[in-house]
């Protein structure tokens, strides 16, 4: 009889989950682009990618890239995006596994953005300066050995969030159990608590439309499968940031927010150093300085790109 009432049990929580998991999926609906352009698609090695582009042709190009966490999209770029238009040819794309992009089942890896950063720059733009938040910052370097960047824009840059744990990849992509945790790994409370601990300085600058946003990003059919290999640490660049950024020879500027816990000032500092890089840092700010004061963002960008294109004669 009790082995009974377990069963019972086991079968209604996997339906009650399964249920819920529908439920969830439905309420998302369709994700609509955040920005202000015009929005194409790009399609590599079988993947339809989405990127937005606004601005004057004839300016130079300027590629975003977003960081890489649960939800994730060129929405963290929405707040400065009609501003950079003014002076760039303005390009956002959302990455394989992200957004607007197309999701597919695969085994994400940090060889695999690279690549993509690297085809995508020279197959949709033309020697762009390149603005890349957190992990994708590393992704940015690898690809930039590649091919030619005319300017690096490293926001709060990582090549190393968490040990590897592989096993917690294979568990997040299993159909019943895998969805249910990522469903509270995307919850609501989970992405503000994101944004509140270790996105924004001060709690009372999250946009509520951010939130809601990368909620339904989160929430797209197959959203969790770049996100499990991110969560089990299997997103880290095979090398070491600071060595492989000092061998480039692209002009790059390190952008940090003063307060930042997860990536601390202070490695910005060792790796502007070590890379002889430009650091410029952002009061009241932490891994998400742009996004959370845009306008300085902007006007320091502007100032940089100035200043180095002046001492290089251009």
């Amino acid at each position: 009889m009790k082995a009974r009432t377990v069963l019972g049990a086991a079968i209604a929580g996997v339906g009650t989950a399964v249920l819920g998991n529908r439920l969830l999926k439905a309420r998302a609906g369709d994700l609509e682009n955040p920005l202000s352009g015009v929005e194409r698609t790009y399609r590599w090695r079988g993947i339809e990618t989405a990127y937005t582009v606004a601005g004057d042709p004839d300016d130079p190009d300027m590629l975003l890239c977003h960081g890489i966490y649960t939800g994730a999209s060129s929405y963290e770029f929405e707040p400065m995006f009609e501003r950079l238009a003014e002076d760039y040819h303005v390009i956002a794309v959302d990455l394989p596994g992200f957004a607007r992009s197309e999701r597919p089942p695969l085994v994400y890896s940090p060889t695999l953005y690279a690549e993509f950063l690297r085809d995508f720059a020279e197959d949709v733009t033309d020697n762009p300066i390149v603005v890349a938040s957190s992990l994708s910052g590393g992704f940015a370097v690898e690809a930039a050995g590649g091919t030619t960047f005319d300017h690096l824009v490293l926001i709060c840059p990582t090549d190393e969030t968490m040990d590897e744990r592989p096993w917690l990849r294979t568990l997040l992509r299993t159909p019943v159990v895998g969805t249910t945790l990522y469903n509270l790994l995307a919850s609501k409370p989970s992405i503000s608590h994101f944004y509140d601990r270790d996105g924004y300085y001060d709690a009372d600058n999250v946009d509520s439309e951010a939130v809601a946003y990368t909620w339904e990003s989160a929430h797209q059919p197959g959203a969790r499968y770049a996100p499990a290999s991110f969560a089990s640490g299997t997103l880290d660049p095979d090398f070491d940031l600071a060595t492989e950024l000092a061998a480039l020879e692209t002009d790059t500027t390190l952008v940090w927010g003063r307060d930042a816990e997860l990536v601390p000032l202070r490695d910005g500092r060792d790796l502007a150093e070590s890379a002889d890089a430009d650091l410029v840092v952002i009061d009241y700010a932490t891994q998400l300085p742009h996004a959370e004061h845009p306008d300085a963002f902007v006007e320091y960008l502007r100032a940089e790109l100035v200043h180095t294109d002046a001492d290089s004669g251009t």
